[in-house]
């Protein structure tokens, strides 16, 4: 399904990975193909879509780019871009693949059997996954250190409570085999929010294990990821350790819950009132190179929101900015040195229903094949509490498997 995705110029290919999740209807799902796009920048891009799903009541694929931000508060965004996403991209593909346990229901505009034949024929490319950028660092160790500490100054003045800060790791003149890269980062890094997105020249390889927002009916459910440790699979006792010292840690446990709480302020607004809970706290969860600490938060939609509303209240998800979200969205623009992009932005599916699943892209791979430029970027979550040199080791610990396939 992959490989015949990708010989198209859009293909938007989800994949679960057979975690056993709530609230997940497909192994993978993918939107292959074009018959309709609406691509905007931030101004009137969220308008742009309603008026898009008006009018096409069909699926759509696409993404959010993290500078949506910028048509929903008073923001702006200066910082260079390597890649050149669109802030917003969806389209109506020509063909919607399904796939479940047992079998896989194609949908297209198309001949059926000769799809399923194609995909059956479709075979990995000979080129390797194995890669020949050279990966620098935005940010050197002591920059990185002098700028957090300023973060905590800004913490300390009572400007923010918590903020995500985020670096980035590059390669100019990188020569990359786009779908090869993807399959050797999730068989290193197998996560149930990965996505394979391609537009045109630009390309996202993304292994995320956070979800975003999911909407089924008039349910909406996020599930804001805050807390990592690493795993020791070569020692059972101290990975083990290192997950129950995530479950009891103080400092993870508080910016967790500040972000949960953000995420219940944020679904407040197109709730109906009394119905946001907590339905998880705290819970740890396992990946192949982290623990995670995940809430689920829920709630019931009125009647009268749209989709761009939801999106307005909600994103940028609480996870990547911080508290309170506009100040700290502000810090972010002076502090990081390039834009997010698509990183920390969000990919996934509305259906004809208008239900909705979308994740969180983190642990990703950005690439522009028309300038071969590769970018990935890696945060964490800082307090006053936080340690700077902590911090930049937990960002090499989140880019390690990347870099790792990156190395062949």
């Amino acid at each position: 399904m992959l490989y015949w995705a990708d010989q198209h110029n859009i293909c938007c290919f989800l994949d679960n990975h057979q975690y056993n999740l709530p609230v997940r209807h497909f192994e993978c799902i993918a939107g292959v193909g074009e018959r309709k796009r609406v691509q905007a920048d931030a101004g009137s891009a969220l308008d742009q879509l309603d008026s898009f799903l008006l009018t096409h009541n069909d699926w759509c694929f696409g993404h959010l780019s993290y500078d949506i931000k910028n048509e929903i508060e008073q923001l702006s965004s200066l910082n260079p871009d390597g890649i050149g996403f669109p802030d917003l991209n969806f389209f109506v593909p020509d063909t919607v693949l399904m796939l479940q346990p047992d079998h896989l229901v194609i949908g297209s505009f198309g001949n059926h059997e000769e799809i399923w034949k194609q995909i059956k024929k479709a075979s990995r490319p000979v080129s390797s996954a194995e890669s020949s950028a050279v990966i620098q660092n935005r940010l050197s160790r002591e920059d990185y250190l002098s700028r957090i500490e300023n973060l905590r100054n800004h913490i300390l003045r009572g400007d923010c409570y918590e903020i995500n800060f985020c670096q980035e790791f590059y390669c100019h003149q990188a020569a990359v085999n786009p779908p090869a890269l993807y399959q050797s980062l999730c068989m290193e890094s197998p996560n149930p929010y990965a996505c394979y997105y391609k537009a045109d020249q630009r390309y996202l390889l993304c292994a995320s294990p956070e979800r975003y927002l999911h909407r089924r009916g008039s349910k909406v459910l996020s599930q804001p990821i805050k807390g990592t440790a690493p795993r020791y699979p070569e020692n059972a006792g101290a990975d083990a350790a290192a997950g129950e010292a995530l479950r009891s840690s103080e400092k993870d446990r508080s910016e967790n819950v500040m972000v949960v709480d953000l995420v219940r302020n944020d679904l407040s607004k197109v709730c109906v009132e009394g119905s946001v809970k907590v339905e998880e706290l705290f819970e740890v969860y396992s990946f192949p190179q982290v623990y995670q600490m995940i809430s689920t938060v829920s709630g019931e939609l009125k009647n009268t929101v749209t989709i761009a509303d939801i999106f307005r209240a909600s994103f940028p998800m609480a996870s990547m900015t911080g508290v309170p979200k506009k100040r700290v969205m502000e810090l972010i623009e002076r502090y990081e040195v390039v834009k997010r992009g698509l990183y920390s932005g969000a990919v996934g599916y509305i259906s004809p229903e208008r239900d909705f699943d979308f994740n969180v892209v983190i642990r990703s791979i950005l690439y522009n094949a028309k300038d071969q430029y590769l970018s990935f970027q890696t945060g964490s979550a800082i307090t006053f509490n936080s340690n700077a040199a902590a911090e930049y080791e937990e960002c090499l610990v989140k880019a390690r498997a990347i870099k790792k396939v990156l190395n062949g």
